[in-house]
């Protein structure tokens, strides 16, 4: 069953600029899928002979020994893949008129890749697309090893979207399930709760903890594993560790709404992917209002919005009229371009003083950026007589255009 990312697949189709196209994100989230199955069909598609398509993947046996390179020699010498070999293959391939598409998988694992890939930003022949691991390839990495010749697309597992175009249930067991085990498409995939949580804590325990260790080379297992268990029961709460540096949780920073400024210490910690949370601890606990905020705080950046945690600092007066300052905190604030919006995560609002409680930050707003509500409830979308929007989170994942 083929899942469609036509989201990803616009995003490469919108690249013809004669860059480096880099695809990157977390682990099994389908940057290789994209690559050589999605992307290779469409070029097909859309009449690119096969000869003008290179396929080549750095951690294929066969593909390794086209060039005269052996997997398990490489692996025994703990070396890359030689990139003299990889580079006379690639001459014997593009021997004809016309544009070739080079579609390099898991490129890192060749020397010097960096100087190959700006080599052939030379030649006007060759379209280059490429995906890396996250061990290596970071958004900063890119501006880095690429000096502005890289262009990046960041994948993120499935969206709630994406995951419902392939699950066999309605919208409203779909997110529970989609909260539950989350978005990875070869989880998603599989059949029942037992191989789903299998599957899931082989990934985090075997890819994605080497990968944290690779990177940051770090010595000391336990107190990385005790932290990350720290921080997975505490998603969406204000936590202090700033020497967090990994590929599994991202951060939100505080920020200072009246203020404009960003406030250091603390953040907010999300997971990109809840099923490897709740694979973390066991499925032990499933706390879903802040599950909730994960998935949105997910599904806004997946749309491309930077976003922050903000604070409203007011000054109130208490019974004997001395003034107290207060903070109070909008769950989101999100920006992309010159568009911002201010969202709350309420997971229920049974009545006008819980709703009074979570709109209550954003009256102490004073600009005129729009202000949302998103609950789980089942309610049309609705202004109030503040200008607040209240949407319910299916909506809001189902249909992108909704903020």
């Amino acid at each position: 069953m083929e899942i469609r990312r036509d989201f990803y697949l616009d995003k490469l189709l919108k690249r013809n600029n004669g860059l480096i196209k880099v695809i990157t994100g977390i682990r099994r989230c389908g940057k290789s899928y994209l690559l050589n199955n999605i992307f290779y069909n469409h070029l097909l598609e859309s009449g690119v002979e096969a000869d003008h398509i290179i396929r080549f993947a750095f951690d294929s046996a066969d593909d390794l020994y086209l060039i005269g390179e052996s997997l398990i020699q490489i692996e025994k010498e703990k070396r890359g893949v030689d990139p003299e070999k990889f580079m006379a293959y690639i001459r014997s391939k593009v021997t004809g008129e016309g544009m070739y598409y080079l579609l390099l998988d898991e490129v890192q694992l060749m020397d010097c890749f960096e100087s190959v890939l700006n080599g052939y930003l030379r030649k006007d022949n060759l379209d280059v697309y490429v995906t890396g691991s996250n061990a290596k390839f970071l958004s900063k990495d890119i501006v880095t090893e690429f000096a502005g010749r890289g262009d990046e697309v960041h994948m993120y597992p499935l969206s709630f979207a994406e995951f419902m175009s392939v699950y066999k249930g309605d919208k409203y067991m779909g997110l529970s399930e989609y909260m539950l085990y989350g978005g990875i498409p070869l989880v998603v995939l599989r059949e029942g709760a037992n191989d789903k949580a299998a599957a899931l804590q082989n990934l985090f325990s075997e890819i994605y903890i080497r990968d944290i260790f690779e990177r940051n080379r770090i010595k000391n297992i336990g107190e990385l594993e005790d932290l990350l268990n720290i921080l997975s029961s505490a998603i969406g709460s204000l936590t202090n560790p700033e020497k967090l540096k990994n590929t599994l949780i991202e951060s939100a920073q505080r920020y200072d709404i009246k203020g404009k400024g960003y406030i250091e210490t603390p953040k907010k910690y999300y997971f990109s992917d809840l099923g490897l949370h709740n694979a973390r601890i066991n499925f032990r606990q499933f706390e879903q209002t802040n599950s909730m905020e994960n998935v949105i705080y997910n599904e806004l950046r997946m749309r491309g919005y930077s976003v922050d945690v903000g604070v409203v600092t007011i000054a109130e007066k208490n019974q004997d009229g001395k003034v107290n300052r207060k903070q109070l905190e909008v769950d989101f604030v999100c920006n992309l371009g010159s568009s911002r919006y201010y969202i709350q995560s309420a997971y229920s609002l049974p009545d006008e003083a819980k709703r009074a409680q979570e709109i209550r930050p954003f009256r102490k707003i004073n600009d005129s950026f729009k202000k949302i509500v998103i609950t789980k409830d089942i309610v049309q979308p609705y202004y109030d007589d503040y200008g607040i929007l209240t949407v319910n989170i299916y909506d809001f994942l189902l249909n992108s255009h909704i903020l």
